[in-house]
């Protein structure tokens, strides 16, 4: 797929999604007038408009319907949205290229780093699409040297800015987290991918906050969080498990049912003392000690 054309997708995506209905010689005056992509400067074919239609639909599965009298829209949005990776994967390529519409924005915008781990992505995604098992040399940060071995790519994650691989080695009754930054190569197999037929990628994640996993059970755990910010963890859930359970003007006790990992922990710590855990109490001791530990060097 040439790039130009992959770029007019996003941008009749982002037209039709500002306007909500809009008629094709609005849209033909905005390819015109306001698209840095017509270098030509000429018209937008109804041909070359409609196999656009239908090009979208095929790569972002968004159906774009007319109606006679409001104009052309996007019938199924409510599916992007409900749908993580593509509404991600959209809002990025939309970014892009707005950027590029706009060159002069370039340095109004600033990017958080995601550590070459987007180097090896494509080759990850790829041995997943053919169903095929990798050969990964890899090596984590405590390890004094790499090792090679042959695993089965079950899903990528990311989090804090670090994309990770959850994978079964062929030789390793259950799967594993790895970070993309510390893999060495990535080769792809012609062996099959075994991954269990129930397996769903969210849900395995669901009990956890981060990319730390083990087979504990989820635990309910009350978090008292002060009224300074409660605003932040409406507007951006800590866990997909929070529950409101009682509120007052100077605090907010949330609910979670989650495995309390070490990503849970630091997330806590990280909020210092505008979090309190409340229960249960072996999570309670955990984090009391943590903070005595911090304080500790302090002193």
């Amino acid at each position: 797929m040439a790039k130009n054309y992959f770029d007019r997708y996003i941008w009749l995506i982002n037209l039709i999604d500002r306007y909500g209905y809009i008629s094709f010689e609005e849209i033909d005056r905005a390819w015109i007038y306001n698209s840095r992509l017509n270098k030509e400067g000429g018209r937008l074919p109804e041909r070359t408009f409609f196999n656009h239609i239908k090009a979208i639909e095929e790569v972002f599965g968004l159906r774009i319907k007319c109606d006679r009298s409001l104009g052309y829209y996007i019938a199924n949005s409510e599916d992007m949205e409900d749908d993580g990776i593509r509404q991600w994967m959209l809002n990025f390529l939309s970014l892009n290229n707005m950027l590029n519409e706009s060159r002069g924005m370039r340095d109004k915008i600033l990017f958080e780093e995601i550590p070459s781990s987007q180097r090896w992505l494509t080759a990850l995604l790829g041995a997943i699409k053919d169903g095929k098992t990798i050969e990964m040399t890899y090596q984590g940060f405590n390890s004094d040297a790499p090792s090679t071995f042959e695993a089965h790519p079950w899903c990528l994650k990311l989090f804090r800015q670090r994309w990770y691989l959850l994978a079964r080695g062929v030789n390793m009754q259950d799967p594993w987290v790895y970070g993309l930054d510390r893999i060495r190569a990535v080769n792809e197999t012609k062996n099959p991918l075994k991954v269990p037929k129930k397996f769903k990628a969210d849900e395995f994640f669901s009990q956890f906050f981060g990319i730390f996993i083990n087979k504990d059970k989820p635990e309910t755990i009350h978090l008292k969080v002060d009224a300074s910010q409660v605003g932040y963890f409406e507007s951006l859930p800590l866990h997909g498990s929070q529950r409101m359970i009682e509120q007052t003007d100077g605090y907010t006790i949330y609910e979670y049912k989650l495995v309390p990992t070490f990503d849970f922990e630091q997330e806590i710590l990280r909020n210092g003392p505008n979090i309190e855990v409340l229960s249960p109490a072996s999570f309670r001791d955990t984090i009391h000690a943590d903070a005595k530990a911090m304080l500790a060097l302090y002193e």
